[in-house]
């Protein structure tokens, strides 16, 4: 959301950019916050209750607040909010910073079990105020190792609304910079002792370069479940999966996240630029675009599924009357959910049923009937409400929701959840497989495609109506910088057509090829014997980024996408997906193995693990994670034990929670590691390594450039503060990361770990 127009998406215009990073810019002290037009537009439309507008005007200027989630999905959940609650939100308490009182921290209360909070700091004041460091070092090391995520309350919503369980199968239209993703993920992993569940993510961005961004995010949660496609949302390709019959089937997905690009003017707090940049035309601009993905977004859609529409914008021309619209020419087969009882707590405006719309010039429309012939190919008759009162009566418009800063202290923000009853009319009948070109074997790789044409040997999906492409509906304009002409836009009211097909274009990196192992594949051998795999663990699940010479990493995905990547290879642009699993060790073939376990993918890989774990205590993991090679000798009598018992190689180092000792953390906790000759070394990135620390009641501080020892004076003067519980080991913390050995180097030299 937030994109103005098509052309400049790639230029990252302000509305969307950090959307899902909430917080006050640097830079923009001389904006006026001023926007007379803004004004009178929103006045005139009458969104803002009666005796409020000063409210929400006054609103609009104030600096958003911080807002932190905390990953829901991981075991170590409790322990983080623990954290927060009995440390680091106690010692901000009563803080006054620049003549301003910092409030005590608290749970957004619409939020389920307190895992989302907000405060009145702006991101500003946590990141310039020294009596904040630790704190910022807190936010900044448990957001990289995927534990928090720090994003604006009003954009965790929409995942909310979805009710994801994790059979779904979930296609995110926009997805980047990628938090409501995040949050997509975190409902599918809801049980953490399934490591495959059933469902999957399709995270989709349009830009190249943002796909990236949305990788990094992804990347965090180290989820075999999700996969990051690069496609034009207004045109995704229809995808086609083989069922257990070994027929093919298109692909439905059963929730679809519709986030589409948007003015952005419920951004303003955060993104200051809007206050001078924002003009009636914007909209009229994106509507179109809005519509085209939006009408996409149904046709993917399961009968029976949920979609979210939801933008960052107030405006009713890109909020309510893209849903009229849909739900108008869905003729029945759409239906918007009341989702008035969802999130308790959660304060919002219901959809209008009458809106005006406006030129730049400030001339005023109502209907579609005043507008000048002059005028259509900028304006469209979806941008208007129905004016039959009947029909606009039963779309229930009152059932979406708009969110306005002044009554929670957020950025504004519309939804609306839609539930699909029916095939689309334009798609009576679904799309049927053409018969196979021809009987080669079934390829294995998924490479990213360098034309649209489809690949010999893969049924093509027929491109009939609801396998259209671009998903125009009546009387839509053509795409931004194409001819408009009046004559190919004027349908009759109430026909449904198919819309037209649209080539796939493919820009940006050429992504390497994704190659799934077969299940005797060398490779297996000596992995099974030497980490004595179960005999359910799924080979075929493996994939590498390579056809030719050593395989260096081995990544995992869930059967589901395996299938989704197998059966449509060049229809789809794969920017990344899989959990990486094992790492080849250039010293490993000498101990047995050649690949070593990775940290991303420990939880997924472990419950498959048979051998070559050493169980250990909170003083053991203490050791291993603040010494660089603590010799066996410094581990308590039963893990050294243990250790002595191991050939030297990859191992797992796993603690399980005892409920006789309240006190230690109640989550388990898995490390890679790598016994030595006479030691172990704990392979895990920095940040990771902080956040155990922390949850084992260690204090982790380093100084703001994070390297090294602080000098003497500062450390004896940070004891006698209580400032730092332990100076050594953030000593060898630092040299363990930073000087340690060539294998060390290699885990940690994941982006954002190693500072």
């Amino acid at each position: 959301m937030g994109k103005r127009s098509r052309q400049r998406q790639k230029n990252q215009p302000a509305g969307r950019d950090h959307r899902d990073n909430a917080g006050w810019g640097a830079g923009y002290a001389d904006i006026v916050k001023e926007n007379k037009l803004f004004e009178h537009y929103y006045t005139e439309q009458g969104l803002v209750p009666e005796g409020e507008f000063e409210q929400f005007m006054d609103a609009m200027r104030e600096p958003l607040p911080a807002t932190i989630r905390i990953t829901g999905y991981k075991s170590h959940a409790k322990e983080i909010l623990h954290c927060l609650k009995e440390k680091y939100f106690k010692d901000i308490q009563e803080l006054e910073i620049d003549g301003q009182k910092i409030e005590a921290p608290q749970p957004l209360s619409w939020y389920p079990d307190e895992q989302a909070w907000h405060t009145n700091m702006s991101r500003k004041i946590i990141r310039k105020s020294p009596l904040l460091e630790k704190f910022h070092q807190f936010l900044v090391s448990e957001t990289e190792s995927g534990n928090i995520s720090r994003q604006e309350a009003v954009s965790m919503i929409p995942p909310l609304l979805l009710k994801i369980e994790p059979h779904h199968k979930i296609l995110d239209m926009c997805a980047a910079p990628g938090s409501k993703t995040a949050q997509l993920i975190e409902m599918l992993h809801s049980d953490m002792e399934v490591p495959f569940p059933e469902g999957f993510v399709i995270a989709n961005d349009v830009d190249n370069k943002r796909c990236y961004l949305l990788v990094h995010q992804a990347k965090r949660l180290n989820s075999p479940c999700i996969m990051v496609v690069n496609h034009d949302a207004s045109c995704i390709p229809m995808l086609q999966i083989q069922n257990t019959d070994g027929k093919k089937d298109i692909l439905f997905y059963d929730r679809v996240l519709c986030d589409v690009p948007c003015s952005g003017d419920g951004t303003m707090r955060k993104n200051i630029d809007v206050w001078k940049k924002w003009t009636t035309s914007n909209s009229l601009h994106l509507h179109g675009l809005q519509m085209r993905i939006a009408v996409r977004g149904v046709e993917q859609l399961a009968v029976g599924g949920r979609m979210v529409y939801s933008t960052c914008s107030l405006n009713p021309i890109e909020d309510e009357a893209v849903i009229a619209a849909l739900l108008e020419k869905s003729e029945g087969a759409l239906e918007l959910v009341d989702c008035s009882s969802d999130l308790p707590g959660l304060k919002w405006m219901p959809g209008v049923t009458s809106w005006k719309l406006m030129t730049k010039e400030g001339k005023w429309f109502a209907d579609w009937s005043e507008v000048p012939s002059s005028r259509h190919t900028q304006i469209r008759p979806t941008m208007f409400a129905p004016t039959d009162a009947e029909k606009l009566a039963g779309m229930h418009l009152e059932r979406c929701m708009r969110i306005l800063p002044h009554h929670q202290n957020t950025g504004g923000f519309f939804v609306a959840v839609l539930m699909k009853k029916a095939p689309m009319p334009w798609n009576k009948r679904y799309p049927k497989l053409r018969k196979e070109a021809s009987s080669g074997s079934e390829a294995q790789t998924l490479s990213s495609p360098v034309a649209p044409a489809q690949p010999s040997g893969l049924p093509e999906v027929e491109e009939m109506e609801e396998g259209g492409a671009e998903g125009k509906v009546d009387g839509e304009e053509a795409q931004e910088g194409a001819p408009k002409g009046a004559s190919s836009s004027d349908k009759q009211d109430g026909v449904c057509g198919p819309p037209p097909s649209k080539k796939l274009k493919t820009f940006g990196y050429k992504e390497d090829p994704f190659v799934f192992l077969s299940e005797d594949d060398p490779v297996f051998t000596t992995i099974q014997s030497f980490y004595n795999l179960s005999p359910n663990f799924p080979k075929m699940n493996v994939l590498t980024r390579t056809h030719e010479g050593k395989k260096r990493h081995l990544y995992m995905v869930s059967k589901e996408l395996r299938n989704v990547m197998l059966n449509n290879s060049e229809r789809m642009k794969v920017i990344n997906t899989g959990v990486k699993v094992w790492s080849r060790n250039s010293d490993g073939e000498e101990f047995g193995c050649a690949f070593r376990l990775a940290q991303e993918g420990i939880y997924t890989l472990q419950p498959y693990i048979r051998s070559r774990i050493i169980t250990v205590s909170v003083e053991d993991i203490k050791v291993l994670l603040t010494q660089e090679n603590p010799f066996f000798s410094k581990l308590e009598d039963d893990a050294h034990a243990q250790a002595k018992k191991i050939d030297m190689g990859s191992i797992v180092l796993k603690y399980m929670p005892n409920p006789d000792k309240p006190a230690e953390p109640q989550c388990s906790i898995q490390l890679c590691g790598w016994r030595g000759k006479t030691s172990i070394r704990a392979f895990v990135p920095r940040n990771e390594r902080y956040h155990y620390l922390r949850m084992l009641g260690v204090e982790v501080f380093r100084d703001k450039q994070g390297a090294g020892r602080k000098p003497k004076d500062e450390e004896a003067k940070g004891e006698g503060e209580g400032e730092a519980a332990v100076d050594d080991t953030e000593l060898d913390l630092e040299n363990g990361s930073e000087n340690g050995s060539s294998e060390a180097k290699m885990d940690g030299g994941i982006k954002g770990t190693s500072g």
